[in-house]
């Protein structure tokens, strides 16, 4: 055994990414296991109708958030068994451990995170049941209820790229925080559904929230990323994710609805729902962005280019966003009115976006353990 500093680290490390590698895949599982689920029932809603509690799509949703959840717990009892037997724990896998009811407890930040939304889940799948026993089964996604289940979700997902970037050391923790902000991007443009209820004339206030957060995502994986290329990753994660699901969800739908016995309705548009309001210009619009990052490297401040790069890119995503809407759908005409008036609104909170998301990438970066002077994590 080599018992040089420089062993000892390579040893810690590789000791990291054995016992992080297979937590931290299974919280990933199970947020694609949402989307799926999501982009399926949605799909389906829209093309067949009938609903019960235990649909296949519906499963898909209880399980990912199962899954998210039971991982969760089963490395929060074993961080702290090693905590009370006097073990060091590595804060690579999660993130630094966290008191938790006093000292009952000690979990790792990602990890507490993704166990947490997890546990909404459940409450809010309790308010959900109680919601359709009193009114029925719901015509719409944006219910309350709905909008809280989509909410835990979110937030088993925002702790899943934290549970990555404590790993940063290793390509697999780098790859999976690009990979989860693209999840997190996709499961975000029906969250944004629950903002329907605000109307104001000449705005389409959802396209504007999906400005705000694709451009916030984006600019958090810039801001991890540390180098060029981080806004781009993110966006072309969500673009494998449009294309993968664009094809899934009609097919999902329409072979589920045949082995039921179930019938497609007939006026059915073929647009796949979810997909279709995931933003189809973000992977061009990052690359501009990574253009603007540029100029953090010929002395200006990195985060008041961020601020630049994510006004630009609310402007575009909002503009984008109600033009793409009249094309998938087929509309007469474009209301140009309203994409001048998206548009400009969407600069306004991509200024919020870029300033945040950037802040949120650095922040990212911290959860990994700092190094001693002899190259060892500091757990």
């Amino acid at each position: 055994m080599d018992l040089t500093a420089g062993g000892a680290r390579t040893g810690s490390v590789a000791r990291s990414a054995r016992t992080g590698l297979a937590p931290a895949g299974t919280v990933l599982a199970g947020s694609v296991i949402s989307l799926i689920g999501l982009t399926w029932d949605i799909q389906w809603h829209g093309d067949v109708g009938p609903d019960t509690f235990f649909t296949l799509p519906h499963l898909f949703l209880y399980s990912g958030s199962a899954i998210s959840g039971l991982a969760s717990l089963v490395v929060v009892l074993m961080t702290t068994a090693a905590r009370r037997a006097g073990r060091g724990v590595d804060a690579r896998v999660g993130g630094r451990a966290i008191n938790v009811f006093g000292k009952v407890f000690a979990a790792p930040a990602g990890y507490l995170v993704t166990g947490s939304g997890a546990a909404m889940f459940l409450l809010y799948g309790l308010w959900d049941q109680w919601w359709h026993g009193l009114y029925g089964f719901d015509a719409v996604i944006d219910s309350p209820p709905h909008i809280g289940l989509l909410l835990s979700i979110t937030l088993s997902i925002i702790g899943t790229v934290m549970v990555f970037a404590a790993a940063r050391e290793h390509h697999w923790g780098t790859l999976g925080v690009v990979g989860s902000l693209g999840v997190l991007i996709a499961f975000s443009t029906v969250t944004v559904l629950g903002l329907e209820q605000i109307d104001v004339d000449g705005i389409d206030v959802v396209s504007v929230g999906t400005a705000l957060l694709s451009v916030l995502l984006v600019a958090a994986g810039a801001g991890f990323w540390g180098r060029p290329g981080g806004a781009v990753l993110v966006a072309a994660a969500l673009a494998v994710i449009q294309a993968i699901t664009w094809w899934f969800s009609p097919w999902a739908a329409e072979t589920y609805a045949g082995a039921v016995g179930l019938p497609m309705r007939d006026y059915i548009d073929g647009v796949p729902a979810m997909p279709s309001m995931m933003p189809m210009a973000l992977l061009p619009i990052a690359l501009l962005l990574e253009a603007i990052y540029l100029l953090s490297r010929r002395g200006w401040s990195a985060g008041r280019v961020s601020v630049l790069a994510g006004g630009i890119g609310g402007l575009l995503v909002g503009a984008s966003m109600p033009i793409q809407n009249a094309v998938v759908y087929g509309a007469d005409s474009v209301r140009w009115p309203v994409v001048f008036m998206t548009a400009a609104v969407g600069a306004v909170v991509g200024l919020l976006g870029g300033f945040a998301g950037w802040r949120f990438g650095g922040m990212l970066r911290l959860l990994a353990p700092a190094k001693t002077q002899g190259g060892e994590a500091n757990a």
